[in-house]
């Protein structure tokens, strides 16, 4: 059966990391961003937005490309992707549903001075810093409803490869 992870959580939490992780514990595994599919249209929609979420096309498309992913490669796709709006989690959701795609929501939970914390010592994204802990008062908002939708995996003292085990532990997916 088809299957999606998809990986959910503060920006700066570590899904793509978790999400890097599970590729390789899981065999045929391979990461989708929906990322890519809202750069994909920020080249042919004009209409201004604060984020490529709030375009329905955005939403329509990510469940088609991982149904076409899907029917093409197989496997299983693991999805790191925060989307804090519960009405666009559902679109998304539902759309995966109505292809018949198994989707697992998990919430990579972080307490709120662990997720500053790897926000403001993070190497990487260095650029995002500021934008991200301009976040973190939102997804403490919406983690309540966000939970009630999710299998939660508190991260705070797990690093990734733990975060990745656990996911795939709890799920029953199979490890390599």
């Amino acid at each position: 059966m088809a299957q999606i992870i998809w990986l959910n959580g503060a920006f700066g939490s570590g899904k793509t990391t978790t999400a890097n992780e599970l590729v390789e514990l899981i065999p045929g595994a391979r990461t989708f961003d929906p990322e890519i599919v809202g750069f994909m249209l920020r080249h042919y929609i004009s209409e201004p937005v604060p984020d490529f979420q709030d375009w329905p096309a955005w939403r329509a498309l990510v469940p088609q490309v991982a149904d076409q992913m899907l029917k093409h490669y197989g496997g299983v796709l693991v999805a790191p992707m925060t989307v804090m709006r519960r009405n666009y989690l559902t679109e998304i959701l539902d759309g995966l549903s109505h292809r018949g795609i198994e989707h697992h929501h998990v919430l990579l939970d972080v307490r709120k001075d662990e997720l500053v914390r790897r926000i403001e010592t993070d190497t990487i994204e260095t650029g995002a810093r500021q934008w991200r802990l301009d976040h973190v008062e939102s997804y403490l908002e919406n983690r309540s409803w966000l939970s009630s939708l999710s299998h939660v995996v508190d991260t705070t003292a797990m690093d990734a490869g733990e975060a990745a085990r656990t996911i795939a532990g709890r799920l029953a997916v199979t490890q390599a």
